[in-house]
């Protein structure tokens, strides 16, 4: 599978895990804060700053009632209308350019999920270097058709699709222009639990669209996305936030800067751990060696005397025979006089 390149940084394989820091709507209104978000990811090791490019009424209309409310007991948001909702979430599109400036001069890659296809437009005026979709999204024909005929690569979340869902919309990307394709495993709760969270889809999802894997992960904390690594996972999207206690649409299933900092090295610390399958003793195994089990002398025996479980014993350290011959050598007898302590050799039988 080829390596996927994104601006400076190259996806796939044998690199490290790739980390997006999700602004989502945790600016909170403030371009401000928007910006101290991108130099608190910068500062954090991430590797790219993502937003996201609607308004409210690219998302929806003004009107309440049925779905338009939300009354979902369970949910976040529970009570709040989706246009207003949108409203308060929403990135102005005016702080694009400002964010985008703060995050290249901070060597960070910065792209965007698009909702639509004005949205798709305006990017590619901002010469993004790939592009989000997301899960709600991710069965908009219309829209995933825009996004591949800008022949950018393309991140794409599962969350909320079947597998014939998933087939359609790689099918179509494939076949408008991408050529370049990642998938986010994703479970669309917020926040998600580990239990719902089934990264063992990640194999799965890359043996049948033969493309790199990563993770969308709503779940608290960073341990889901670590051991998404050992899967396989070479993307990792986290929503973030300079502080939960500030509140936002997004922030209570959003990280903060110490737990980024955390991703950014322990993914890494788990891609490198992963290695090749090896048995043996590695070259900087070898000072352990002396510290293995070996056959050792513990008693005084004089020349002729017999082996026995008292004056011979399988400790620490590793430079007598190997403990696979001690029943072998019970009973045998000394052919020289043997002070205690000294490590068992052929010789000395």
């Amino acid at each position: 599978m080829n390596d996927i390149k994104i601006d400076h940084v190259t996806i796939g394989d044998s690199q490290k895990p790739f980390v997006i820091a999700e602004m989502s709507g945790n600016h909170n209104q403030s371009l401000e804060r928007a910006l101290d978000i991108v130099d608190a990811a910068a500062n954090c090791g991430a590797h790219a700053i993502k937003l996201q490019t609607y308004t409210p009424d690219t998302m929806t209309i003004n009107t309440s009632g049925g779905l338009f409310d939300i009354n979902d007991n369970n949910s976040l948001w529970k009570g709040r209308n989706l246009y207003d909702l949108y409203k308060e979430a929403h990135t102005p599109w005016e702080w694009h350019k400002p964010i985008f400036e703060r995050a290249k001069s901070k060597g960070l890659i910065v792209f965007s999920t698009p909702f639509d296809e004005t949205a798709v437009d305006f990017l590619e005026s901002m010469n993004v270097s790939a592009y989000k979709v997301a899960s709600f999204e991710n069965t908009d024909w219309p829209l995933l058709k825009k996004i591949a005929s800008t022949g950018k690569p393309v991140i794409m979340s599962t969350g909320l699709a079947t597998l014939a869902d998933l087939d359609d919309a790689v099918k179509i990307l494939r076949k408008n222009g991408c050529k370049d394709l990642i998938l986010l495993k994703c479970t669309s709760t917020y926040p998600a639990t580990p239990e719902n969270t089934n990264l063992l889809t990640i194999p799965h999802l890359r043996a049948m669209f033969n493309c790199h894997i990563g993770l969308s992960d709503h779940t608290m904390g960073i341990g889901a996305a670590i051991a998404s690594v050992s899967l396989g996972a070479r993307v990792i999207e986290k929503h973030f936030t300079l502080n939960r206690a500030d509140g936002g649409v997004d922030s209570s299933f959003s990280i903060e800067p110490s737990e980024l900092q955390a991703l950014v090295i322990e993914s890494e610390r788990a891609f490198l751990s992963l290695g090749s399958v090896y048995y043996g003793v590695q070259d900087s195994e070898l000072k352990s060696l002396r510290f293995k089990r070996s056959l050792y002398v513990v008693e005084d025996i004089k020349a002729g005397e017999v082996f026995s479980k008292e004056n011979l014993r399988v400790i620490r350290p590793g430079d007598g025979m190997q403990p696979k011959y001690y029943d072998q050598v019970l009973g045998k007898k000394a052919g020289q006089d043997i002070n205690a302590g000294t490590p068992l050799s052929w010789k000395l039988l």
